[in-house]
């Protein structure tokens, strides 16, 4: 039986979650929201008080608990699994933390060539723990699906160049414009390891996968079609055949969102500065789309964020298939009986 075989008989195939990431129709539109297990929730920092995240990232008990805990809480057509886009590194070796307020902070950048020795491939055994972990999940989870993820080549290289988080990527894009030749072996090594850590998560049970690439909006169309796309595009393919859909999501991409699409998702995620249907219009036909309320309208009341919402649902009536989702992930300090709220109201305003 073939991996898309396979898709075909499990138990998730027929949720609304894949039937709208297959522009099928749907029982409702599906909801689910990006970090949703993750700090706004108090279970959430309970099981993880104490626990560093990367360690916290490879305890498969630890990880299925807090994957399922926004599934049971809010009611969402999907999980996400609770990970971090740095895991792969850390698992090749890469000498990395999670600093508690700051972020991924690489203790070698990467700045020459000899600096890309730094990246072995990546295999199944570096990361047993995801595997294990899906296992877990996928019976927990029965007919709701997993969505699988890592970070896009471009946000990763941008990590390992920077050596942290930055606001102007001068450094990695010193490298794409006055290196061309290194950045992309960086881009073409990191889509490689990238690949490699989606099609582990698949192969132990992952109905659809994300790759996020934060960063990327800080590029012009041009720049992401020569020096990103081909790397973004090379992780699509090697997990093409899986027959999983694959979704592409970056923050203030609505200049990209047609690239992004090309380069070979199924679902193309917006952000909230793009209305639904003008986002449609630049992305093309043969795509569902997933978004885009602001999260931060999840501060004020519930009235105006069900207007808010249908403001959303509206601009999404006369798409091909659409996953509703934040625009972002959900912050920290947002309540979750908001987000409770939001999952049930969507569900109810769009039940066919």
């Amino acid at each position: 039986m073939s991996a898309n075989e396979t898709l075909q008989t499990s138990a998730t195939y027929d949720s609304a979650f894949l039937r709208a990431c297959r522009r099928e129709p749907v029982p409702h539109t599906p909801v689910w929201f990006m970090r949703q297990a993750g700090r706004s929730l108090p279970e959430y920092r309970k099981v993880r008080e104490g626990i560093p995240m990367l360690e916290s990232c490879m305890r498969p008990e630890l990880v299925t608990e807090i994957t399922l805990q926004p599934v049971r809480r809010h009611n969402v057509d999907a999980a996400i699994y609770y990970s971090d886009i740095v895991v792969p590194l850390k698992a090749i070796g890469i000498d990395l933390e999670i600093k508690p307020g700051v972020g991924p902070v690489v203790d070698r950048p990467i700045r020459t060539r000899a600096d890309l020795a730094q990246l072995r491939d990546l295999t199944p055994e570096d990361v047993s723990y995801v595997t294990e972990a899906i296992g877990l999940l996928t019976r927990e989870l029965g007919a709701t699906p997993l969505i699988g993820f890592a970070g896009a080549p471009f946000t990763l290289a941008s990590y390992l160049i920077e050596g942290g988080p930055s606001r102007t990527y001068e450094n990695a894009k010193a490298m794409m414009y006055g290196d061309p030749e290194l950045w992309a072996d960086l881009l073409d090594r990191l889509a490689d390891i990238t690949a490699a850590f989606l099609k582990v998560q698949i192969e132990a049970g992952a109905s659809a996968v994300q790759l996020f690439d934060s960063w990327v909006g800080s590029l012009a169309p041009a720049d992401y079609r020569r020096s990103v796309m081909p790397a973004s595009a090379k992780v699509f393919d090697a997990v093409s055949g899986y027959g999983v859909p694959r979704i592409h999501f970056g923050v203030g991409t609505g200049e990209l969102l047609n690239l992004m699409g090309e380069a070979g998702a199924d679902v193309v995620g917006v952000d909230w500065r793009v209305p639904l249907d003008e986002a449609a219009r630049r992305v093309g036909p043969g795509k569902a789309l997933q978004g885009n309320l602001d999260p931060t309208i999840l501060f004020t009341t519930p009235e105006a964020v069900e207007a808010k919402t249908r403001e959303v649902l509206d601009t999404a009536a006369g798409l091909e298939g659409h996953v509703f989702n934040l625009g972002h992930g959900v912050m920290p300090s947002t309540d979750p009986d908001a987000l409770t709220r939001l999952a049930e109201y969507v569900h109810t305003q769009t039940a066919r």
